[in-house]
């Protein structure tokens, strides 16, 4: 075998350099690309966390300010007397004298109502009265002739006692009839329909010509009278606040028809009890409404003082979490965590509410908490 040259050796030898310097290199190449995957998915875990952790921002609880000095609530106005005028006879509306609108003193005419029937049955029993009063007429002459037949000794004491007995019946007869006749004219005097307080008359649901029957059932009515001069306000107090109201106390009174105008009402009487259905107490307020501005049936907004001290603190409106546990607010705490707390809800300003209870002027309170935030999430207050 020939001897191998210098040239092949070399040759020969550098194929296993070359093949680890390949083998170098590709591990090379595979071991960086596997650092970097690595260091890609600790940066997107990196990631993840930051952004897991919701960015929020925070304001804290205010002063209620000028208005603290008031509580507003919604309340209805009603006429202090109210009387719904129903048909006590039967007949037909001959006329009537007032029309809405009109005002009224007590007594005065609102209509008249003709009662046929009830007309005859007062001629039959003035008939009646007549005819009883003759048969006790006719018993108490012969009662007299038979007492003076019995001094005479021509009748006995006991045909005498019979006279005097029939006559005693003709005179209750009498007297039955006449309880009669004055029921039928009493009853005739209601054809006549009056108004029975000074007021105004707010309605009317009857004309010429029209049936009307005795009752009081609802819709039956010919007239409605009302008191304006003096009115009702009635509200509904929340439980939370029954303590703030007292008899005798002063409130501002707000109608939407009279913008910029104000109103003065005092407390005139407290139900004493908490609705079941309202969940507050009805307080009733009398108001002076003598030039007649005010109208009853109205809405209003009542203005009730309170108390210096006593006012809550304010936040913005979308910081409130409603759900079935009802009205809460997310605080962040000092370890940067959510705080779920419950509070109520005083009065609503709209862009802001007030809160009686469940917050401090110290709180972080975030303003618009992220959906599905829960007690105890960590969350990074945004800096202002």
């Amino acid at each position: 075998m020939p001897p191998e040259s210098a040239p092949a050796r070399r040759t020969r030898l550098a194929i296993p350099i070359v093949l680890l310097l390949l083998a170098l290199g590709a591990g090379a190449v595979v071991f960086i690309g596997l650092q970097d995957r690595r260091e890609t998915r600790e940066r997107l875990r990196e990631r993840a966390e930051v952004a897991r952790v919701p960015v929020v921002s925070v304001v804290q609880p205010a002063p209620a300010g000028a208005d603290a000095a008031f509580f507003e609530l919604p309340g209805r106005i009603e006429p202090h007397s109210r009387a719904l005028i129903h048909a006590r006879v039967a007949g037909y509306l001959r006329r009537w004298h007032a029309d809405i609108g009109t005002a009224v003193r007590a007594g005065q005419l609102l209509a008249e109502i003709d009662t046929p029937e009830l007309d005859q049955q007062l001629m039959q029993a003035r008939a009646e009265l007549a005819s009883a009063q003759a048969n006790a007429a006719l018993a108490a002459a012969t009662a007299r002739r038979w007492e003076s037949l019995q001094a005479q000794n021509f009748v006995s004491v006991h045909a005498v006692e019979e006279k005097r007995g029939d006559l005693a019946v003709r005179q209750a007869q009498v007297a039955a009839v006449q309880a009669n006749l004055d029921r039928i004219e009493t009853m005739r005097g209601f054809a006549r329909v009056v108004a029975p307080f000074d007021g105004v008359v707010t309605a009317r649901a009857t004309d010429i010509g029209a049936l009307v029957n005795p009752g009081g059932g609802p819709g039956t009515e010919l007239f409605v009278v009302s008191e304006l001069r003096r009115l009702r306000l009635y509200v509904q107090v929340p439980q939370n606040q029954v303590a703030f109201v007292r008899r005798g106390d002063k409130a501002e009174v707000i109608v939407p028809e009279r913008p910029g105008e104000r109103f003065g009402a005092s407390v005139q009487a407290l139900s004493q009890a908490i609705g079941a259905s309202s969940g507050g107490m009805q307080v009733q307020l009398a108001l002076d409404n003598a030039a007649g501005t005010l109208l009853p049936g109205g809405f209003a907004r009542v203005r009730f003082a309170q108390p210096a001290g006593s006012a809550g603190l304010t936040v913005p409106a979308g910081a409130l979490i409603f759900g079935k546990a009802g009205p809460r607010v997310a605080v962040v705490a000092d370890d940067g965590k959510v705080v779920v707390r419950a509070v109520s809800i005083a009065r609503d300003f709209g862009a802001t509410v007030e809160l009686g209870r469940g917050v401090s002027a110290g709180d972080r309170v975030i303003e618009n908490p992220p959906e599905g935030l829960r007690d105890g999430d960590p969350v990074e207050v945004k800096a202002r």
